[in-house]
């Protein structure tokens, strides 16, 4: 097989910033997709079913169906009726982050549950508030159990966000279909693509992993 290493080297600064972009649009987008979650996976947890039910719909939706129809939806639908055009770095964050935070309201939700209902019980008895008892006493202990199912969600989103090529966001995957449009050519990018994908979630896990030890 014929490999051409000097095409490599000739996008490696655009491959490059296509890597950082992965990285901030994935990182920022778990943040939000969190925080969002968080709300989420608080509502979902409601006393009231009528409470509850909006919420139970926004994870039943965005986890059924494709994060490829999503970001279409949101770049060419949402983002346009709020600014009057497409912009793809607004549509990244947007669609990862909405995407993210079902998922992530699950996580919160689990975790949460996960926690013996004594624990709060012996905290209304020694006089908290609930919302002290949840802050103080189940919510930590409740992080350390969330942080691996939140590792492997910040994995995916990385790999997922390869699909924002889709409307032209300048990540890992459009500059490797832009290498192969040029030079009409496949391993050279496609390769490379997967070996950049491998080694930022390996050095992810790892990560992770010592994260995981730590907490």
């Amino acid at each position: 097989m014929d490999f051409r290493f000097d095409i490599i080297v000739h996008y490696l600064p655009v491959l490059l910033k296509g890597t950082l972009f992965t990285i901030g649009v994935s990182l920022v987008s778990i943040l939000c997709g969190s925080l969002l979650g968080l709300v989420i996976g608080f509502g979902k947890m409601a006393p009231k079913w009528y409470f509850r039910w909006p919420f139970h719909a926004y994870i039943n939706i965005f986890r059924g169906t494709p994060l490829y129809v999503q970001i279409l939806i949101v770049h060419f639908g949402l983002i346009p009726l709020f600014y009057g055009k497409t912009y793809a770095l607004m549509s990244a964050f947007v669609a990862l982050s909405l995407n993210s935070a079902a998922y992530s309201a699950e996580i919160f939700r689990a975790g949460i549950q996960s926690i013996d209902p004594g624990q709060r019980e012996a905290a209304l008895s020694l006089g908290m508030t609930r919302r002290q008892a949840m802050r103080f006493i189940i919510l930590p202990q409740a992080i350390k159990r969330m942080v691996p199912a939140f590792g492997n969600e910040f994995i995916v989103l990385v790999k997922d966000s390869s699909l924002l090529a889709l409307i032209a966001a300048p990540e890992i995957m459009y500059w490797s279909n832009t290498m192969k449009g040029q030079y009409l050519r496949i391993w050279e990018p496609y390769l490379t693509a997967a070996l950049i994908y491998f080694i930022l979630t390996y050095s992810l896990s790892k990560l992770l992993n010592y994260i995981e030890r730590k907490v």
